[in-house]
């Protein structure tokens, strides 16, 4: 589950925010006053949300979401004048003040939902391999063709089958054909 950061300039309002987050189901991993505190929670872990204020106590959140790593996403409460100013079209999620506990729950979950998403579509892709082991999987289908008179899509297709079968990836499969049929 993507956890939360909430980075506001007076430690109570942050402690209040944590708790209500909480509440309704909303994992908080840290609670932070600076910029910089925000910056090392959020080094501890892969991706996240930081939910913060407009200006922290050290840096303003413009400052803070360049520092961030590209993994996390950022929701930033503020005025309705300051938003309109200075943070849309900045590429951060915002919220105006006063909040409305639904519109914060919903919002948070929204954007946890869609890391999710981000993260699975991530783990979907196939991954690219190296020139060596390119040529791992080719000799290992060129052993199988001569050996067995597979066409190279059978031979292919064999070796997919024996990967999943076995809870290996292809290029471990490979090896273990070169292995055995030499």
């Amino acid at each position: 589950m993507t956890g939360v950061i909430v980075a506001l300039s007076k430690i109570d309002d942050a402690k209040n925010m944590k708790n209500l987050l909480v509440r309704n189901g909303i994992l908080v991993v840290g609670v932070c006053t600076t910029g910089a505190q925000t910056m090392a929670f959020a080094d501890g872990l892969n991706e996240g949300i930081v939910l913060c204020g407009y200006k922290l106590a050290d840096m303003m959140y413009s400052q803070l979401r360049e520092y961030l790593p590209a993994s996390f996403e950022m929701l930033v409460m503020a005025s309705r004048h300051v938003i309109s100013e200075s943070i849309e079209g900045s590429g951060v999620m915002c919220l105006s003040m006063p909040l409305k506990v639904h519109e914060l729950v919903d919002t948070v979950a929204l954007m946890t939902h869609n890391m999710e998403l981000r993260r699975r579509r991530q783990r979907a892709k196939p991954k690219e391999r190296n020139e060596e082991e390119r040529k791992l999987i080719q000799k290992a289908k060129e052993v199988l063709m001569s050996r067995n008179h597979m066409t190279e899509e059978e031979a292919h297709k064999y070796m997919q089958k024996c990967s999943m079968d076995s809870g290996t990836n292809i290029v471990e499969t490979a090896q273990m054909v070169l292995a055995v049929m030499k």
